[in-house]
């Protein structure tokens, strides 16, 4: 039976890394896709594990032979891209797929691939958020403030997207974000796969009913709110002031 085709996207440092890690460890059958980048590898990235890691030419001659699902030139400079190859692979061994990719990606692959299970995750508050990146480029050995503020400017831009997602989540404690993104998974495999679940199925299935965009209005509000986006009070925010500063 075909696997199912999951699609998460969240700004840098929502967390979403370690929801997928978690995710995997509890479930089995869900194959991860490794992108695609030109960019050099940071801290202790490895060819491989994080990313592919590849050079522009062989980038571009790989969308030139069309293996790619999705790809797109980040900020003008370096190319991210998910290979059909890996979703070839899941489906060869009636797995499922996890993409994560970023808000252009995940439009592309919706409009090639309609079926696919989209899930947005969201920080908390920009207060959060900052802390994250900040702890994120101290790991790396590099706290650029420049950087940092173009990351959470581009941060409130990608959340503005999260109304084109079927399943929205809000990582602000890292144990219930799991039990929310493995219950969305067991969900969708029950809908469409008819796939039984083995323990507590209504709740599973009231879990990840309360996930649904449609569903997520009341929880949804403070954090847009929080972030000065259109959909909470409605009034516009400086998100990132100095205010929010966590040093």
């Amino acid at each position: 039976m075909a696997g199912i085709l999951f699609i998460i996207s969240a700004p840098s440092g929502s967390g979403k890394s370690t929801l997928v890690s978690e995710l995997r460890k509890q479930v089995s059958g869900v194959d991860f896709s490794i992108s695609w980048t030109t960019r050099p590898p940071r801290g202790s990235e490895e060819n491989g594990r994080e990313y592919n890691f590849t050079t522009k030419e062989e980038f571009e001659r790989m969308i030139s032979e069309r293996k790619f699902l999705e790809y797109a030139q980040v900020f003008g400079d370096h190319y991210y891209g998910t290979a059909r190859q890996s979703l070839d692979d899941a489906r060869r061994l009636g797995h499922d797929l996890l993409l994560d990719i970023d808000v252009q990606g995940a439009a592309q692959v919706r409009a090639s691939l309609p079926e696919a299970v989209s899930m947005f995750v969201l920080p908390p508050t920009p207060k959060v958020l900052r802390t994250r990146l900040r702890n994120r480029m101290r790991a790396e050995g590099n706290v650029n403030e420049e950087e940092l503020h173009r990351r959470l400017n581009e941060a409130r831009k990608e959340i503005e997207n999260y109304r084109n997602y079927s399943y929205i989540l809000i990582n602000d404690i890292l144990d219930r974000a799991v039990a929310q993104l493995e219950a969305i998974v067991l969900s969708e495999r029950y809908y469409r796969n008819a796939e039984p679940i083995a323990y507590r199925a209504s709740r599973v299935l009231e879990v990840a009913a309360g996930c649904r965009l449609s569903n997520s209005r009341e929880r949804l509000k403070p954090v847009l709110e929080a972030f000065g986006i259109e959909g909470g009070s409605g009034q516009q925010q400086l998100p990132f002031g100095e205010d929010l500063d966590d040093d």
